[in-house]
C-alpha cells in the first residue's frame, strides 16, 4: 500500500494526518506491530506480584495485541516478565495468578523456573540437545517506576529514553504511597480510532468549548504543551480566583511558583500519566479496531481528601463529553469531502508532535 503519512516538520506549514490514518483497515493492522507492538506498556502495578513465589498471567493490549504473558517474582524477590506460552505445544503456561514453586504447562508436563527456564519435561530423554535456548520462556524488556509496572515485546527505544522526561520532571512524587483504588477506576469503550481519541486528549483547544466544568478550574489562557522526544506534557494552571486544588511543589521545580492543577503526561503511543494533587490517573487507551477502542481510566490515589476537588473531580464528565465529540469526529472523518486539516500552532504542537512520530513509526521499513 501507498499511503501518504508525511507531516509537515513545521507547524506553520504543516496539515494533519490523511482521513485514511483513522480508517484504512490495513493501515489499522499495520500500526500494531510497527507502533504498539514495539512500544512500552503499563502492565499494572507491583501488587500483582507481591510477595515471592508469585505469578500474575497479563495479557498485553487484550482485543489487539493479545500477547500471552507473566509476571513473576521468584524466591529472590526478582520480578521478570516473560511469554505466558509453552515451548512445546503453545499451551498457557500460567492461568491463574498465585503462590507456585514453579510454572508447570498442564497439557504435558513440561516445567520451568520462576525465572522462564525450562527445567523438566516428561518423555524427553532421547531428544537431543535439549533444552536448548529456544525450550526457555522467553524473558521480556520490563521496568517500574515506583510502583507502576511496564513491559515491552521489543521497544523501539530505552525505557529511560521514553520515560525519562516524565520522571525527572516529577521525581519528588512518592509513588509508592499511591494506592490503586478500583472504585474510582473504569474503562470506557469508545467508537473512535485509537490515534482520533490521542488526538483530542492532545490539546486543550476544545476545553472551552467542550468541558465547561475544567475550564472554570483551569485557566485556558495559561493552558501549555511542552514537547519531548517521546511525550508531551500539558500543564494545567489553577484559574485565579478557583477553588481547585494545586500541587505544593518543592523548591528546585522548574514549575515553583506556579499554580498547578494537574500535570498531563502522554507517553507515545497510548499511555496518559494524569497528574493531580490526589494522585494519578493512568488512562491506557487499547485499540479494539479500526473504529473502537478501550479507555482504562485507573485511579492510584495518595491524597483522599482532594480527591472530589479541583481538575481531578470531573474524571468521568471529561470523558464522557470527549466521548461524545470523538465519536461525532470519527463518523465525520470518514466523509469522502474531508482529508486533511490545518493546526493551530500555539494549541495544537502536541498533535503536530503525535502525527510526526506516528507517521514515522508507521513508515518504518515500509515494506509489510
Amino acid at each position: 500500500m501507498n499511503w501518504n503519512l508525511e507531516i509537515e516538520p513545521k507547524i506553520h506549514r504543516a496539515a494533519t494526518l490523511p482521513s485514511e490514518a483513522y480508517s484504512d483497515e490495513a493501515l489499522y493492522r499495520r500500526g500494531l506491530e510497527k507502533v504498539f507492538a514495539r512500544s512500552w506498556q503499563f502492565l499494572g502495578d507491583e501488587d500483582l506480584v507481591k510477595t515471592p513465589s508469585s505469578v500474575c498471567p497479563v495479557t498485553l493490549l487484550e482485543g489487539s495485541l493479545d500477547e500471552p504473558l507473566v509476571l513473576s517474582r521468584d524466591g529472590g524477590d526478582e520480578v521478570r516478565l516473560l511469554s505466558n506460552v509453552c515451548t512445546h505445544r503453545g499451551m498457557l503456561v500460567a492461568e491463574h495468578a498465585g503462590h507456585v514453586r514453579h510454572l508447570r504447562c498442564r497439557y504435558h508436563g513440561r516445567r520451568f523456573g520462576l525465572d522462564g527456564t525450562c527445567r523438566h519435561m516428561p518423555e524427553f530423554d532421547d531428544v537431543e540437545g535439549f533444552p536448548a535456548q529456544s525450550d526457555h520462556l522467553r524473558c521480556l524488556d520490563f521496568e517500574r517506576w515506583g510502583r507502576l509496572l511496564f513491559g515491552s515485546l521489543g521497544a523501539a527505544a530505552p525505557f529511560d529514553e521514553v520515560f525519562g522526561d516524565v520522571r525527572r520532571r516529577l521525581g519528588w512524587l512518592p509513588l509508592h504511597e499511591f494506592t490503586f483504588d478500583p472504585a474510582r477506576s473504569r474503562d470506557y469503550v469508545v467508537r473512535c480510532h485509537w490515534a482520533l481519541y490521542v488526538d483530542n486528549f492532545l490539546e486543550g483547544f476544545h476545553i472551552p468549548f467542550v468541558h465547561s466544568g475544567l475550564d472554570q478550574v483551569l485557566d485556558y489562557g495559561e493552558y501549555v504543551s511542552e514537547l519531548f522526544p517521546w511525550s508531551n506534557l500539558q500543564l494545567g494552571i489553577d484559574a485565579a480566583g478557583g477553588e481547585g486544588e494545586i500541587f505544593d511543589l518543592p523548591a528546585d521545580s522548574p514549575d515553583a511558583g506556579r499554580r498547578v492543577a494537574a500535570y498531563y503526561w502522554w507517553i507515545f503511543p497510548n499511555t496518559m500519566l494524569n497528574f493531580y494533587p490526589w494522585g494519578l490517573s493512568v488512562n491506557v487507551v487499547r485499540p479494539l479496531g479500526v473504529d473502537r477502542t478501550r479507555v482504562s481510566f485507573l485511579s492510584y490515589v495518595w491524597r483522599p481528601e482532594l480527591v472530589e476537588h479541583g481538575a481531578g473531580a470531573f474524571l468521568d464528565r471529561v470523558e464522557r463529553e470527549d466521548e461524545e465529540v470523538v465519536e461525532a469526529v470519527q463518523r465525520g472523518v470518514r466523509s469522502r469531502l474531508y482529508d486533511r486539516g490545518r493546526y493551530s500552532p500555539r494549541r495544537e504542537p502536541g498533535v503536530h508532535h503525535f502525527h510526526r512520530l506516528l507517521a514515522r513509526e508507521l513508515t518504518s521499513e515500509l515494506a509489510p
